[in-house]
């Protein structure tokens, strides 16, 4: 088997996320799927998905955090790292992000594991 072009690999991965989202499972299911899919394609030790609901960004699905945190962190619009990218609507990609002015340290996760963060908004429009 030829090995996987750029495109073809992100042509998997789009077709994998499309097949989860378009299943018949629940939505939280769905989500810890495109969390793992996403993770692996990225080669991530974390991968997180926090929705705003009500102007409160909830961890809603991990890989690699404590499972524990999932619907227990909760972030304000602004607040930590992941407030500040959702307030701001752009990414943000940092080698150490306990250094970052904005990161806010939440010990139910056990992020303190890890150091570097990248975090993308992800808009529905």
């Amino acid at each position: 088997m030829a090995p996987l072009t750029a495109t073809s690999a992100a042509r998997e991965i789009l077709t994998r996320l499309h097949d989860v989202m378009a299943s018949r499972s629940a939505a939280q299911t769905k989500l810890n799927q495109v969390v793992q899919i996403i993770g692996e394609a990225l080669d991530t030790e974390v991968c997180s998905i926090y929705l705003l609901r009500d102007g409160v960004l909830e961890l809603f699905a991990t890989r690699g955090l404590k499972q524990e945190a999932v619907h227990v962190t909760k972030l304000s619009l602004g607040e930590g790292l992941v407030g500040t990218i959702a307030e701001d609507v752009e990414t943000l990609n940092l080698d150490e992000a306990t250094s970052h002015p904005d990161f806010a340290y939440k010990p139910e996760t056990g992020e303190e594991l890890f150091h570097s963060f990248a975090g993308v908004p992800i808009v529905r429009r």
